[in-house]
């Protein structure tokens, strides 16, 4: 997306609502940046934290010692370590960058907070997901993020989108504040020495919430914080939840929210979750017929499917009420035809899930992005933004075509709405 498309979606981020800035009018070079470091962890998971392996330190994390009080200023030393390889890192990504620098801005005025972020990608933007791909006979996923054995293995092509995630808490979450998203980095998550499909079936929260594997959680959700496995009931959950102890986490997506101007909402507390209602994405591949639900109307976009040479070369967004149309099995399917995995709509997402409006643009190998969401939210799985409240923050950057905990990480930040904090929100004239 260019700078001219970046203003024109900003401006229609807040169409008809007269009481809120435009964002593509702010004046951000009155508005301080502040510079966060963001570093490559590796596995250093909420549990290797508080192990033997974590050198002197593991009594006073246990402890609830904040990792800046150790590392302060530290970060880059210790991504471009952690990055080459080690006991921390048992499949290390040819190129992967340790460190990033990321610079976060932020305003607001009577009806939203406004973030804007910019950081220097390592490579090319990735704006592309993962594909369905027909082999003739069926529709297989096409591609993957650079820490996939296939893709380490040349069996795959390396092809993910960049992300942009702010994980927030309003000093609800025992230990947020000092110790930030590793409290949801935990053994048995996806490249954290994944749990089985098996252990992963058998696990009585796993199936209570319908989920087959573990992703994000806090350590409030277990009997035991330190093992997976020993979720609490979704009652218990439930009250959890109640009484706030979630974090936010709100991500921007270059593939599957920023064409349509939007970033996804969610919480972590038992697993990821979305927030209630709907985002901008959902799955393109009907589970009855194993078959593409949309394809790419040929008027709008020039062709039924992607083609494999077109891949990094343009925008292959399928986005419902543009260019997408209904799935024709008899269109002539040929060996090698491409379809997105996302179908994409603004209009229809809805609900709490729908709250959080962004738009980015990559130039001169940097991606701005600036972020919208409302004020004094009231919804029972968001983390409200509101006037004289300070809130602890974590920023991650996922790029170069990569996932999971192959990103870089900030140690914990504040952010005042209006207040003194780390990063100050200026109030907009």
């Amino acid at each position: 997306m260019n700078k001219s498309a970046l203003i024109l979606s900003c401006a229609v981020l807040v169409a008809g609502a007269a009481s809120a800035a435009d964002p593509a009018t702010i004046d951000w070079s009155k508005i301080p940046a502040v510079k966060v470091p963001l570093f490559y962890p590796g596995q250093s998971s909420y549990e290797w934290l508080r192990s033997a392996d974590h050198k002197k330190a593991q009594k006073e994390t246990i402890e609830g010692q904040a990792c800046i009080s150790c590392h302060k200023n530290e970060e880059k030393a210790l991504g471009e370590k952690l990055v080459k390889g080690g006991d921390l890192e048992p499949m290390p990504v040819k190129g992967k960058n340790g460190f990033l620098e990321l610079s976060v801005q932020a305003a607001y005025d009577a009806k939203n907070a406004y973030f804007r972020y910019q950081w220097k990608t390592n490579g090319k933007a990735g704006i592309e997901y993962p594909y369905y791909r027909f082999d003739g006979k069926a529709w297989k996923v096409h591609g993957g993020p650079r820490l996939d054995q296939a893709v380490q293995d040349g069996q795959q092509p390396a092809i993910y989108e960049d992300r942009l995630s702010m994980m927030v808490d309003d000093g609800k979450v025992p230990m947020f504040a000092q110790q930030g998203c590793w409290l949801s980095c935990h053994e048995g998550e996806r490249d954290l020495n994944a749990a089985t499909k098996e252990e992963a079936a058998d696990n009585g929260l796993l199936k209570a919430i319908k989920k087959t594997d573990v992703r994000k959680y806090l350590p409030a959700s277990r009997s035991d914080p330190q093992d997976w496995t020993t979720g609490k009931s979704p009652d218990e959950i439930a009250r959890i939840k109640t009484a706030g102890g979630f974090v936010d986490l709100i991500q921007w997506r270059a593939h599957r929210t920023n064409p349509v101007s939007m970033a996804d909402d969610g919480y972590v507390l038992e697993y990821r979750n979305f927030d209630a209602g709907k985002n901008a994405f959902a799955s393109n591949m009907d589970g009855t017929t194993k078959q593409p639900k949309f394809m790419f109307d040929t008027a709008k976009f020039g062709a039924r499917a992607v083609a494999v040479a077109d891949l990094g070369k343009k925008d292959h967004f399928l986005i419902k009420g543009a260019n997408a149309v209904p799935f024709d099995p008899n269109a002539g399917w040929k060996e090698g035809d491409l379809l997105p995995r996302y179908v994409l709509s603004a209009a229809e997402a809805a609900g709490s899930g729908a709250d959080n409006k962004a738009s980015g643009s990559w130039s001169n190998g940097v991606w701005t992005v600036v972020l919208v969401r409302p004020l004094n939210l009231a919804n029972d799985d968001d983390k409200a933004f509101a006037e004289g409240k300070v809130y602890n923050v974590g920023f991650a950057v996922h790029d170069d075509n990569i996932t999971t905990r192959g990103h870089q990480v900030s140690f914990v930040r504040t952010v005042g709405i209006g207040t003194k904090a780390d990063i100050q929100a200026v109030k907009l004239p």
